[in-house]
C-alpha cells in the first residue's frame, strides 16, 4: 500500500500547477459544447428569408459569392440547411485566408461576409487548444491536461474509504461537522462523482494534442501505402497550414469538370447527408469533385467522390467503413464535444466543466484555510521513504509511457522534490 502522505502531496503538486489551466479549459469547453446553439444565433440574420419565384442556381450563388470577395477562389459550396436560409458559400485566399460569403438562396444577392475564425465558438476553440501561443500553448495544455489525470487518479486514491467510516463523508459531504470537514467532504465527494467524467474528457482530448496526436499520427504513418488523413488536426498550426495548402492547390487549377457544381448538387442532395455538406470543386491533384459531410456527431460524417465527366458517385466511405482507429476516436471526438447524442451529451459535458472548476474552487479554498502565514503550506515531506508497489509503479511507468510530456515532468518534479524541496528550509 503506498504512502497516503506521498500520494497527498503528488496531488498538492498537481492541484498547484493544474488549476489555472483547468479552470480555463473548463470554462472555454463549457462554451464550445453549444456551438451549434451559439453559430444558430450568430446567423439567425439570415434565417427566415423571403422567398419569391425559383430558387438562384448554385453556380449563381457561388458567382456572386466570388464576386463580392475579389481574388479568392471557391473552397467549398456548403449544401442549403434549410431552404429559407442564407447559402454559404466557402472561399480562400491565396494567403490562405477564409471567408463564408452568404448568399440569398433566390435573389443570389450577398447577405454578409463573415470571417470564420473570429466566431465565438473558433473564439474559444483557440483558446481551448493552444492559449493563443501557438505550439508552446499547445504543448502547456497538453502537460497540464496530463497532470489533472494524475490529479484525478491521486484524488481517488485519497477518497477511497477507509476503516469502515460508513457513507458520510464518502458518498455526501458532512456538513454538519463545521467548515473545514466540509469543505473536505465537498472537494472529495463531489470529486468521486465528477472524476470518470474527467478523466473521459482528458484522454479523448489527447488525439488534438501536439506531441500525443503527432506521435500517433507517425505510428500510423509507419508501412501505410498512402498518406494518412486524419479527422482531426493536432493543432490550430495544422489547420491553418492545410487551409495554405489547400488555397494553393485551388490556385492551381486542375482538369476542367464536364460535370457543374449544379449537377453534383443535385445528385448529392437525395442522400440526406447530415449537415453541413461540403462540395469542393476539382483542384491540383484531385481530378473529381469532392464532398464531405462535416457534422460533429462524427458518427454521421461521410465523404464522397463524384466523376468530374459523368457525375457518377465514384466512392462512398461512411463513418462505418473508417478504420477502426478512426472509428473509436470519432466516436469519442463527439462525445467530448458534447454532440454524440445531442443536448443530453451537452448538459452532461456541461456538468463535468463546472464539478472540474467547482473542485478546483473548493481546492484552493481548503488549502488556503489550512495552510500556516507565510509558508506554501504543502503536505510535509514523510519522515520515512515512501512505499511504492509493484501496483503503483505499474501505473507510473504506464502512465510516463502513454504520456510523453508527462514521463519527462515526473522525472523532474521527482528529482525537484527530492534534491530541491528536501533540502530547503522550512
Amino acid at each position: 500500500m503506498p504512502d497516503y502522505r506521498t500520494l497527498w502531496r503528488w496531488h498538492f503538486y498537481a492541484g498547484l500547477f493544474c488549476i489555472p489551466f483547468v479552470v480555463l479549459l473548463a470554462l472555454t469547453g463549457a462554451i464550445y459544447l453549444f456551438k451549434p446553439q451559439l453559430e444558430a444565433a450568430a446567423d439567425r440574420d439570415v434565417q427566415g428569408l423571403v422567398l419569391a419565384g425559383s430558387p438562384a442556381s448554385a453556380g449563381a450563388q457561388v458567382a456572386a459569392a466570388l464576386a463580392a470577395v475579389p481574388g479568392a477562389r471557391l473552397q467549398y459550396y456548403e449544401l442549403p440547411r434549410a431552404a429559407d436560409a442564407g447559402v454559404r458559400v466557402h472561399l480562400v485566399g491565396s494567403d490562405g485566408g477564409r471567408s463564408i460569403v452568404y448568399v440569398h438562396p433566390g435573389s443570389a444577392t450577398v447577405l454578409k461576409i463573415v470571417d470564420p475564425d473570429t466566431r465565438l465558438a473558433e473564439f474559444v476553440k483557440t483558446v481551448h487548444g493552444e492559449l493563443f501561443l501557438g505550439k508552446p500553448g499547445s504543448w502547456l495544455v497538453e502537460l497540464a491536461g496530463s497532470w489533472a489525470i494524475v490529479m484525478v487518479l491521486t484524488g481517488l486514491y485519497l477518497w477511497w474509504p477507509r476503516g469502515g467510516s460508513g457513507f458520510a463523508g464518502v458518498f455526501y459531504p458532512r456538513f454538519s461537522r463545521g467548515a473545514r470537514v466540509g469543505w473536505r467532504d465537498l472537494h472529495a465527494v463531489f470529486g468521486a462523482w465528477v472524476s470518470l467524467l474527467a478523466l473521459f474528457l482528458l484522454f479523448t482530448a489527447l488525439p488534438w494534442t501536439e506531441v500525443w496526436g503527432g506521435a500517433l499520427k507517425r505510428l500510423r504513418a509507419i508501412g501505410a501505402s498512402a498518406p494518412v488523413v486524419q479527422d482531426w488536426s493536432a493543432n490550430r498550426a495544422d489547420e491553418h497550414a492545410e487551409h495554405r495548402r489547400e488555397a494553393a492547390s485551388l490556385a492551381g487549377g486542375g482538369a476542367r469538370a464536364a460535370v457543374s457544381l449544379d449537377q453534383v448538387v443535385s445528385r448529392v442532395m437525395p442522400l440526406g447527408l447530415a449537415p453541413p455538406v461540403l462540395v469542393q470543386p476539382p483542384h491540383r491533384g484531385v481530378a473529381n469533385w469532392s464532398v464531405k459531410a462535416e457534422s460533429q456527431n462524427r458518427p454521421l460524417r461521410a465523404t464522397l467522390q463524384v466523376d468530374a465527366r459523368s457525375g457518377e458517385v465514384l466512392e462512398f466511405v461512411p463513418f462505418r467503413d473508417r478504420p477502426l482507429v478512426d472509428r473509436v476516436i470519432g466516436i469519442g471526438v463527439a462525445a467530448h464535444e458534447g454532440q454524440l447524442f445531442g443536448l443530453a451529451n451537452q448538459l452532461l459535458g456541461l456538468f463535468a466543466a463546472t464539478g472540474l472548476v467547482s473542485l478546483c474552487v473548493s481546492g484552493v479554498v481548503m488549502w488556503w484555510r489550512r495552510r500556516p502565514d507565510g509558508v506554501l503550506g504543502a503536505p510535509p515531506v514523510p519522515g520515512v521513504p515512501a512505499v511504492l508497489g509493484p501496483g503503483l509503479v505499474t501505473l507510473i511507468l504506464a502512465l510516463g509511457l502513454l504520456l510523453p510530456l508527462l514521463g519527462l515532468s515526473l522525472v523532474l518534479v521527482a528529482l525537484t522534490d527530492r534534491v530541491l524541496v528536501a533540502s530547503a528550509p522550512r
